[in-house]
């Protein structure tokens, strides 16, 4: 069994990290490659387009690192609706430039698909290539599932990533549909329920630095 270490629950002096860190975890993919077609500018833009969305995780949901920095697992805690980052638009305009038409209908797409039940929203699994890899993901999953399940909510994911369903099955998601994206895609959605079993870990509060 995958040992689980106790994760750290981020503050603001960590976006730059985990923004880096989500980045870097879809920098290859496809939905990057269309978003933002250039190489040169594909990182700088994904990162700041994270930037927008873990400063919102960490206003309406909470981030959780491996001890070492080198994972993250993003929550949206969607008890209601939840509003737009502020500026949205125009921070998105600012950042994404010729781009941010993809962008938007990116959003557009996901936002239409989300769910409306109250569940808490694992964003962003933010876990770049190997080495190790599967272990650093079945770390974060377990460890943050803990904490998700004392707030007695189903859990919410999506992926595009065939390698990653198994994992989530294993740590007891569902799939429960999908869609395609702009880039053509196939998004599954998947669920866990509120006390489900699997591999259980814990979160920390960070101490003051």
């Amino acid at each position: 069994m995958t040992s689980v270490p106790c994760l750290v629950r981020a503050r603001w002096t960590d976006l730059d990290q985990i923004t880096g860190l989500i980045a870097d975890t879809t920098l290859l993919t496809p939905s990057a490659t269309w978003l933002v077609p250039a190489p040169d500018r594909r990182r700088t833009v994904l990162a700041a387009v994270a930037r927008i969305w873990a400063e919102h995780a960490l206003l309406f949901g909470e981030v959780h690192l491996l001890p070492d920095g080198t994972g993250a697992a993003v929550w949206m805690h969607r008890y209601r609706p939840l509003p737009l980052p502020v500026d949205f638009l125009a921070r998105l305009t600012t950042t994404c430039g010729d781009h941010v038409e993809r962008f938007r209908l990116l959003d557009g797409v996901l936002s239409l698909h989300r769910p409306v039940t109250a569940h808490n929203h694992l964003a962003f699994l933010a876990v770049p290539s190997p080495p190790g890899r599967s272990i650093r993901i079945g770390q974060l999953l377990a460890g943050s599932h803990r904490r998700m399940a004392t707030l007695g909510l189903p859990m919410y994911a999506e992926t595009c990533d065939e390698a990653l369903l198994a994992r989530y099955h294993r740590h007891g998601y569902a799939v429960g549909g999908s869609f395609r994206l702009p880039d053509g895609s196939v998004l599954w959605q998947l669920w866990r329920r509120a006390g489900a079993g699997g591999p259980a870990g814990d979160v920390r509060r960070p101490q003051r630095r």
